[in-house]
């Protein structure tokens, strides 16, 4: 009897010293929390900030390189003026992303965004033999934060080109209606993303992308993180198919207002 009892007071002893370690790891990753919270902001920040300097950088270089053309000059210096103020809106939203805060959502234009997010890339993607072609009702809109919304196709898209640059191919970018969603699919046809790599693409820094690719842009592993974060912050899904030198289809599938 007294054996039992001393092994009871035992497994309490060791049941309270478990309960204390386990509440001091949780205290521990409640103060971490907030730092792991600053460093993926701060990735994403950093991703977004690159993919919007490259178009800064080249229509400032066009305004510089034609001194004497005084419409192509203002043309360029008005895009870049743009530009800036469209990453300073980008910024203030990720950054209210990251920190949780809900932001104002509204019906925005679907093709209405994307002629801007193409304007705002500023290269012909004809230049590196890639076709696009765009497949959007009229009138379609999105139930969304419109900078969010586009900085997630400016992902998809400029991961799209960088799959085709060096070979060429079509890029593909399709949305219907149904009656409780809107459903965005952007394609490409591409070198693929290998079945083993495919259900770990959303996950935080990891990056299919190697050292030495043919892309001029190396991988970092949050651009899909990003545009994860974002679709699920609108109560949306966002997933991809592929097949190695087939191509890439992302499908995303954003809640209608109701």
């Amino acid at each position: 009897m007294t054996s039992v009892i001393e092994k009871r007071q035992s497994l309490h002893r060791e049941l309270a010293e478990e309960q204390c370690r386990n509440r001091k790891l949780a205290e521990a990753i409640e103060r971490l929390e907030p730092l792991a919270n600053l460093g993926s902001a701060t990735a994403m920040i950093a991703h977004e900030i690159n993919n919007l300097l490259t178009p800064l950088s080249n229509y400032a270089k066009l305004a510089l390189a034609s001194p004497e053309d005084k419409v192509l000059r203002e043309k360029a210096l008005a895009k870049t003026a743009q530009n800036c103020e469209r990453a300073g809106k980008i910024m203030e939203s990720i950054l209210a992303l990251a920190n949780g805060q809900e932001q104002e959502r509204q019906e925005a234009p679907l093709p209405g965004l994307l002629d801007e997010l193409f304007l705002c890339l500023s290269r012909d993607f004809k230049k590196d033999g890639i076709t696009v072609q765009i497949e959007i009702p009229a009138g379609l809109t999105v139930y969304c934060v419109a900078v969010q919304i586009q900085q997630v196709l400016m992902n998809l898209i400029l991961n799209a080109r960088d799959a085709m640059v060096g070979r060429g191919g079509h890029l593909t970018i399709k949305a219907e209606q149904t009656s409780d969603a809107v459903q965005i699919r952007v394609s490409d046809t591409g070198h693929g993303i290998a079945s083993g790599d495919l259900k770990d693409i959303f996950d935080s820094f990891f990056t299919t992308k190697k050292d030495g690719d043919s892309s001029s842009r190396p991988g970092r592993g949050v651009g899909l993180s990003f545009c994860r974060k974002v679709i699920e912050a609108h109560n949306g899904t966002i997933s991809a198919e592929s097949r190695p030198n087939e191509g890439t289809t992302f499908l995303i599938t954003l809640p209608r207002q109701h």
